[in-house]
């Protein structure tokens, strides 16, 4: 049996980015031999629509939103942070139930990113030992 992976759904081409838009992430291809694929969005978990403005974390990382020192923030202005901790916690509630330890998730996100800065959900599964692999 292939090793159970989280990854983030947009790069299934899902249209669950921000912008609605539908991309197309060349790797997921060999990722389908070697893994058993569970796609997800923290974001859509979390309660947000798609399309939906495009949201930042404010004066720190995913760490410090996890620790209640930043908020996210869309471009509208509106706090979404509530809604970047409710999906974290609910994509760590699939990892936790499916017993994943690795996650390929999308690259520049203030959910899943890892860089410039960890996002929310990146950094709560960081935080319970699940391994993170960038992609895009």
């Amino acid at each position: 049996m292939r090793e159970p992976v989280l990854l983030s759904a947009c790069l299934l081409g899902l249209a669950t980015r921000y912008d609605g838009k539908r991309i197309e992430e060349p790797l997921v291809e060999s990722l389908k031999e070697r893994y058993f694929l569970i796609p997800a969005c923290p974001e859509q978990l979390g309660g947000l629509p798609t399309p939906r403005p495009a949201a930042e974390i404010l004066e720190g990382d995913g760490f410090s939103v996890l620790s209640g020192k930043a908020r996210v923030v869309n471009r509208k202005g509106e706090e979404v942070t509530e809604a970047f901790l409710r999906g974290a916690r609910e994509v760590l509630r699939i990892c936790r139930t499916l017993g994943i330890k690795r996650a390929f998730l999308k690259a520049k996100s203030p959910s899943c990113g890892l860089s410039p800065a960890p996002g929310v959900t990146a950094a709560l599964l960081l935080s319970e030992g699940i391994e993170i692999i960038e992609i895009g």
